[in-house]
């Protein structure tokens, strides 16, 4: 049975780089269409898909995201 899991993306530390889209493997992160505080859209979960492989919270430069398993 695969892993399940959710993320965190903590809207203030996020710059909009967007490299935890580009590595995830369930493609269950977005571009928010919001702005954040600091003035970036940042990454946002989609709500599921999610299989906690920590893809994202690795390559994250600015220490943004916290993966959950489930």
């Amino acid at each position: 049975m695969p892993k399940k899991g959710k993320i965190e993306v903590d809207d203030e530390r996020c710059k909009g780089c967007y490299l935890c889209i580009s590595v995830c493997p369930a493609k269950c992160i977005e571009k928010s269409e919001t702005f954040s505080k600091t003035g970036y859209y940042p990454a946002k979960y989609k709500g599921d898909g999610c299989i906690a492989c920590l893809s994202c919270a690795r390559i994250c430069p600015d220490l943004a995201i916290k993966v959950y398993e489930l």
